[in-house]
């Protein structure tokens, strides 16, 4: 089977057979793929260009993504963070660390000296998505999650590289020492990148993504 039958329309998968057998397979071809496309960008890469590089040749594994329904957004996300927790857990026995994040996704040296390169404490967001039940949340479910997520309510403190490449997605050099100007600065950039000045849906939802983290930053 080649790589092209098994695309998807957003992460649908099409192929046949049953429908955890799909399912299975899919996810076998993206940690193939995601690993290789992490290791071609050792600077990184961010959740929207990894999905629009698995859309292209020569992987093909994710169809059409309507960024400005999160119902729609959400089983693409929902699946590529099973894959990159699936991988983070087979690289982390090599000596590897992965960081996850909508913003910054990059493979490293772990320094943890004789460690495993998993975290010490529960991961949260690990055990959230590598339980593949959430992949089939309710449309209702998903707009509550997505709700929560934007007023800051995960609980979760984001990483230092996490909160500097928020910084500067939102046009700061540093990470910005006042809330305030970055409530300033995110009102005056969605204003310039709306979509009827000219901007992409894809650039709003990703200077979203960046104001949430450094709300959640700054809230910690």
């Amino acid at each position: 089977m080649n790589q092209s039958e098994t695309a998807t329309d957003g992460a649908r998968p099409i192929a046949s057979g049953s429908q955890d057998d799909k399912l299975n397979l899919q996810i076998q071809h993206l940690l193939v793929a995601t690993e290789h496309i992490l290791r071609q960008n050792p600077g990184g890469i961010n959740e929207l260009g990894l999905i629009r590089t698995l859309q292209k040749p020569p992987w093909e594994l994710i169809g059409t993504v309507n960024f400005a329904e999160p119902d729609k957004l959400y089983p693409v996300h929902f699946l590529l963070f099973h894959v990159l927790y699936r991988l983070r857990d087979q690289l982390a026995t090599g000596g590897e660390a992965l960081t996850i994040s909508p913003l910054v996704i990059r493979l490293r040296h772990s320094t943890v000296v004789g460690g495993s390169g998993m975290p010490d404490q529960a991961d949260e967001l690990r055990i959230f998505y590598l339980d593949l039940s959430g992949y089939r949340m309710s449309e209702d479910s998903i707009n509550r999650m997505m709700d929560d997520f934007w007023a800051g309510r995960s609980g979760l403190r984001p990483e230092l590289a996490e909160i500097r490449s928020a910084a500067a997605t939102l046009g700061f050099d540093d990470i910005p020492p006042e809330f305030d100007e970055v409530k300033q600065r995110f009102r005056r950039v969605v204003m310039h990148a709306h979509p009827d000045r000219g901007g992409e849906t894809e650039a709003i939802q990703q200077l979203n993504q960046a104001f949430a983290v450094l709300k959640a930053h700054f809230r910690t």
